[in-house]
């Protein structure tokens, strides 16, 4: 394990889901780092779809200590305030994650030209960098998916892919420690303020709370995910800090579940017995209905070994879940 104390660190996107839950995770395992999050934060601001152009949020960040930043990863002046330090670990979360944006130009200025600006700053500072990638990159490629055989299906995906293709040229060009992670499925603490694009185990959870009957696709016990819980991805990231090999990994439980799964366990865990309304998918034909990880080169070259099922995830998140339903949907 890597002693970060003393180290500088740079989150970008540190008042996302994933970023929060890295500082947190380096303010209580190494107090004497220095934790410098990067963040749009939310304006009010929208895209075409009416979704937010920011996800990030303060509440997600309440009890962090470090320093933070407000800026926007497009911006070479706001770039320039990260100039202040020397960071010794880049995690790049910072992206647009709302795979139903599709603006083109936006998506390839935020999630690749931006990157390889900080690519270049990582390079000056001699800074390891950990980014995300995503499972996206995959589309309706066949399970399990593997680096190597990808299909983007949207404009995300291909930002994405073009992101790894970028790293790869850089990490043969510079030889800069660079580990990608592609993100399956990802549910867990402070992920409430994706709104529409959190996992589907917080909005089941709080239609099950309201008392709503579970509303689910027609045929939803087939349609498989790998559901990986916000403190694998953690590990990965952490773990990603010292890789056997540069290189763009998945990170995911290599075990697919399915949305019925979700919804029985949750109503176990919440003591319901509500009947499952049944409709049809209006996404068939821009649908993954089959993702798993192949995670046997993350294993081989991280030390990455998925800890938590999906039971035992769902029976962590429950008291977030049933916390967020009282403070925030009840209010």
């Amino acid at each position: 394990m890597i002693d970060f104390n003393k180290k500088t660190i740079l989150i970008t996107g540190g008042a996302g889901f994933i970023g929060s839950n890295l500082a947190f995770w380096f303010q209580e395992n190494h107090p004497d780092a220095k934790v410098v999050v990067f963040d749009l934060f939310r304006t009010g601001e929208t895209f075409s779809n009416g979704n937010l152009k920011s996800f990030g949020h303060y509440k997600n960040l309440k009890g962090f200590t470090g320093e933070i930043i407000a800026g926007d990863i497009t911006k070479k002046e706001d770039l320039e305030r990260l100039r202040d330090f020397k960071f010794d670990y880049i995690f790049h979360e910072a992206a647009i994650s709302d795979t139903t944006v599709y603006d083109q130009k936006i998506m390839i200025d935020t999630n690749l030209n931006a990157f390889k600006d900080l690519l270049k700053m990582a390079k000056e500072m001699g800074s390891a960098m950990i980014y995300a990638s995503s499972g996206a990159t995959y589309g309706n490629a066949p399970a399990p998916q593997t680096v190597g055989r990808e299909d983007p299906a949207n404009i995300y995906g291909f930002s994405k892919l073009a992101m790894d293709h970028l790293a790869y040229d850089w990490m043969k060009r510079t030889g800069l420690p660079i580990v990608g992670l592609r993100y399956f499925n990802v549910y867990g603490p402070r992920e409430f303020f994706k709104n529409k694009t959190a996992s589907m185990v917080l909005q089941f959870g709080h239609q099950i709370l309201v008392g709503k009957n579970p509303r689910l696709f027609e045929g939803s016990d087939k349609i498989l995910r790998d559901f990986i819980y916000i403190d694998d991805v953690i590990q990965a990231n952490i773990k990603a800090c010292n890789p056997k090999k540069s290189g763009v990994y998945n990170v995911g439980t290599g075990k697919a579940r399915s949305f019925q799964d979700i919804v029985d366990i949750l109503q176990k865990e919440l003591g319901t017995h509500l009947p499952c309304e049944y409709i049809p998918n209006p996404y068939i034909g821009q649908y993954q209905f089959f993702t798993q990880a192949d995670i046997e080169p993350t294993r081989e070259f991280l030390g990455y070994e998925p800890e938590v099922t999906l039971e035992e995830g769902i029976r962590r998140y429950i008291p977030e879940i049933r916390r967020l339903f009282e403070e925030e949907v009840r209010g």
